[in-house]
């Protein structure tokens, strides 16, 4: 059964029980493909579903870094390129094995260095004509739109930084500044937050505490996962569903993800003993 984010989480925090298999549906970023394609078939199934927004897009004051390097690929004048040693290709599989190779090293980065590094491969990549990252996303209206339609929406952080990359000091700042920012356009209370990709290697201990400081009553990672009512309330999981793996994609992929960890746990273990 589908039920709302928020008041389950609520139930859950004070030990009432859920309906049996019980699932919240959640999207993120504020893609403007929520609004046109998701919530209409929401509405006609009648499901609830929450969407984390983020403050920086919906003003066009941020740029989704991802889309920006995306394009950079897509549409770069050159083949190949040298970057941080290694020869990236631009054209069919292996241009997409290169982007995201890239994008994964460029999540390591805070953001002051991941604006200096993209600005650096979109110099090497030589893209042509302009990015149209700006169309894809929501602005105010779109997101008022949600509201008004009687979704529930929560904060996705004002600049989608990955909260565990800024200083303790600057994850306060972002997380007050884009829920006051939400409420006062929206009109409507963020209890919920979603962290900006989300692994447990995107938020630690400086980034609950900010979610807390911030106000938020829950807040939500993307990794495996049931919410019990023994979940803490800002290290919740979320199952994230990728179209372009499929659901068995999906989990070869955890399962090679959580393999290749244990392998290189083993591989630390032994290099430290000693022979």
């Amino acid at each position: 059964m589908v039920v709302p984010l928020a008041p389950a989480m609520e139930a859950l925090a004070a030990k009432r029980p859920l309906p049996r298999r019980a699932v919240a549906l959640t999207f993120d970023d504020g893609y403007r493909d929520n609004l046109e394609i998701a919530v209409p078939l929401l509405e006609e199934l009648r499901l609830p579903a929450t969407f984390f927004l983020v403050p920086g897009l919906l003003s066009r004051e941020t740029r989704a870094w991802w889309e920006v390097l995306g394009w950079g690929f897509a549409r770069s004048a050159r083949s190949t390129v040298q970057w941080d040693g290694q020869v990236l290709h631009t054209r069919g599989r292996s241009g997409r094995a290169s982007f995201m190779w890239v994008a994964d090293r460029l999540k390591a980065c805070d953001q002051a260095a991941r604006d200096r590094l993209l600005a650096e491969l979109l110099e090497l990549l030589e893209p042509q004509g302009e990015p149209t990252d700006g169309d894809l996303f929501l602005d105010w209206d779109g997101a008022r739109e949600l509201v008004r339609r009687g979704f529930s929406v929560g904060s996705h952080s004002m600049h989608h930084v990955i909260l565990s990359r800024e200083t303790a000091e600057d994850q306060v700042r972002d997380l007050i500044g884009s829920r006051g920012r939400l409420e006062a356009e929206l009109g409507v209370p963020m209890e919920l937050l979603a962290y900006p990709n989300g692994t447990r290697a995107d938020y630690d201990g400086s980034t609950i505490d900010a979610a807390r400081r911030a106000g938020h009553s829950f807040a939500f990672g993307i990794h495996a996962g049931i919410v019990l009512d023994t979940t803490p309330p800002y290290a919740a999981p979320r199952f994230a569903m990728e179209p372009q793996f499929g659901f068995s994609g999906i989990i070869a992929r955890r399962v090679i993800a959580r393999l290749a960890g244990a392998g290189r746990s083993r591989g630390r273990s032994a290099a430290a003993s000693p022979s």
